[in-house]
């Protein structure tokens, strides 16, 4: 039976030049030549505040309402902003660092230093709001050494900020200064006059001027600082442009809570609507059972154009689109296109995405994903097509080339182009770690071609050449794709899934369970029942015994067979490095800090709390 048509949207071409080498090494080009693009952030803004200056280009919640903020009037304070940061010498040595969530203020600061030149680093507010030691947050302060430090609500900070070394900082804060930090209002800041200073200071910026200073995951230790200038960001929403030109048909117009500390949300999304004159509706909600609620109340007021999230959000938010038919027709009425990133969607939340698009509309939504990092800003690859599945990753963005390099069975990708940053901050020595010596960015990814007769079909994503491993036979296990299937047949118990099993004669599973699944299963469970008593359920581990038995059967061999699980109560721990703000779970993180769950789930008889499966035996729950 043929599935419903394709919403229609108007991607521009979807092709691509290859190039392919005796070593097996090929390198991928667009066949679309990047056009020139604005020369800085502030050079978009000025633009549309000068086209549609009452367009709305920031809303947030106030209340039971929304407070808006015009393309001209964040031009005004924008610019009040710069001048006051100029009066205080701030500069690419001494630059702004931003504590704070996504806001209104977190943007008008950010925006007024890039504005003026002057670098701003948005730091995690997780590091000072949900860690315990702050090490993260000293690490970050440490190395930018900010001039000026800015949150939007600083009573939450107090803590944090009374923890750290400022290092002489101006701290300036929206409202509620913190006790026992000196503050400023920014209020004070935005009554500022701005003069032909600030021209002066837009006019400088180039291409190499630094715009960011964004910080990396730290899935390998503290987080890196990287380097995003104002000619990486404003290219890749060129190339974006020329390959999605439906952008420019009309306004487009996001509820996001995406944080605004990474790439995918401060750069492609933010970016995006800046680039197209459109407006954002930041989301107070996350991806998270606490504040799911929020996001699902925002979409019932305001209807996006585009939906961006990452796995885990769309998770959340599916059974209230699928229950509630006036949040799902506010949520598709305007909606022309579905993204996600961060991950790859496992094949269970497309399908359930598709059908009820399929409910509200009659027609399928496209779904696409790209391809990027913190180092790309973000842009490598994107999907400019419709597609039919997870995994595809899309085609390179104009100016941008892709080189695929044999690897131990994979093909590693390396990048070059006008979107890669051109180092680490004050980190001469990773940077020179992270190209080799044709000046190539080595991303750590592998993909391959989804069709090789038909390289326009795009390139497929195929895990981390830095997490897979080998098994003790010499056998190479693709972590990303085990636990991907681990995660599509487990539902609803299974919400991620550390892959296990280096240098061992089999694979196994540390898992993270959903509660909200648990629960689903445990109808008559207390409304107080902890996830530590839920995963005990007879009924709970029965449907994860029934999961193993399938992966077991369905395997091809040892590199995709676990054949052992552990759910796990503990939650992943950011100061850990386990999970990232966007709820990435990061696998060297979770086995770095839990060695004592690895082993024991390869002890020799096995904890009562771990289930086994072996081909051709009986699974043991």
């Amino acid at each position: 039976m043929s599935k419903p048509p394709f919403a229609k949207i108007n991607f521009g071409r979807a092709a691509v030049d290859v190039s392919s080498f005796e070593d097996g090494s090929m390198v991928l080009r667009a066949a679309q030549r990047l056009e020139p693009y604005p020369r800085s952030v502030g050079a978009m803004l000025e633009h549309w505040a000068r086209e549609t200056p009452e367009q709305t280009f920031l809303a947030e919640r106030a209340g039971d309402g929304w407070r808006r903020i015009s393309y001209a009037d964040t031009l005004s304070a924008v610019r009040s902003i710069a001048q006051a940061f100029l009066n205080r010498r701030l500069s690419a040595e001494r630059p702004v660092a931003i504590l704070s969530d996504n806001s209104i203020d977190h943007a008008l600061v950010a925006l007024g230093a890039m504005h003026a030149g002057i670098p701003v680093a948005p730091i995690s507010a997780s590091y000072s709001l949900l860690s315990t030691d702050y090490g993260k947050l000293k690490h970050t302060l440490g190395l930018v050494a900010p001039g000026l430090i800015f949150v939007a609500n600083g009573a939450p900070f107090t803590a944090a900020l009374n923890a750290v070394d400022l290092g002489g900082a101006e701290l300036v804060v929206g409202a509620n200064p913190p006790e026992g930090v000196p503050a400023t209002l920014l209020a004070e800041l935005m009554q500022t006059t701005a003069t032909a200073e600030v021209d002066d200071a837009l006019n400088r910026i180039g291409p190499d001027t630094t715009a960011k200073i964004l910080f990396t995951s730290g899935s390998t230790g503290m987080p890196k600082g990287v380097i995003n200038t104002h000619g990486m960001l404003c290219s890749n929403q060129q190339s974006l442009t020329q390959l999605w030109p439906f952008l420019s048909e009309k306004p487009p117009v996001i509820v996001d809570w995406l944080p605004w500390n990474h790439v995918f949300g401060g750069n492609f999304c933010f970016n995006m609507m800046l680039r197209h004159g459109g407006s954002i509706y930041i989301d107070d909600g996350k991806a998270t059972p606490q504040l799911i609620k929020k996001t699902v109340a925002n979409l019932r007021e305001i209807s996006p154009t585009i939906y961006f999230n990452v796995p885990r959000g769309y998770d959340m938010l599916l059974p209230y689109l699928e229950q509630d038919e006036e949040l799902r027709n506010s949520f598709f009425k305007n909606l022309d296109l579905i993204f996600y990133a961060a991950a790859a969607l496992p094949p269970h939340l497309w399908t359930r995405l598709e059908d009820v698009a399929v409910t509200a509309l009659g027609k399928r939504v496209p779904m696409v994903s790209g391809w990027g990092s913190t180092e790309t800003s973000p842009l490598i690859t994107v999907v400019n097509y419709p597609i039919d599945r997870s995994g595809v990753i899309g085609l390179p963005i104009p100016g941008c080339q892709i080189k695929m390099v044999p690897n131990f069975g994979k093909m590693e990708m390396r990048i070059r182009g006008p979107n890669i940053t051109p180092g680490y901050y004050k980190r001469d020595d990773l940077t020179r770690k992270e190209f080799d010596e044709e000046g190539w960015y080595c991303i750590g990814d592998a993909g391959k071609l989804a069709d090789p007769d038909h390289p326009e079909l795009g390139i497929e994503f195929d895990g981390r050449v830095s997490e897979d491993f080998k098994l003790l036979s010499g056998t190479w296990v693709s972590v990303g794709s085990v636990r991907l299937k681990a995660i599509s047949t487990g539902t609803p118990v299974i919400q991620d899934a550390v892959v296990t099993g280096h240098d061992r004669e089999e694979i196994g599973l540390l898992v993270f369970p959903s509660e909200e699944g648990c629960r689903s299963l445990c109808p008559d469970a207390p409304a107080d029942a902890t996830l530590a008593e839920l995963i005990r359920d007879s009924r709970v581990r029965n449907h994860v015994a029934i999961t193993l038995k399938k992966l077991v059967a369905e395997s091809t061999g040892s590199s995709t067979r676990p054949t052992r699980m552990l759910l796990m109560e503990e939650l992943p721990s950011i100061d850990a490095n386990e999970i990232t703000d966007k709820g990435y779970i990061n696998q060297r993180g979770v086995l770095a800090r839990r060695v004592a769950l690895v082993e024991r789930l390869y002890a020799d008889a096995a904890a009562g709390d771990v289930i086994v499966c072996e081909r051709g035996k009986k699974t043991s729950a």
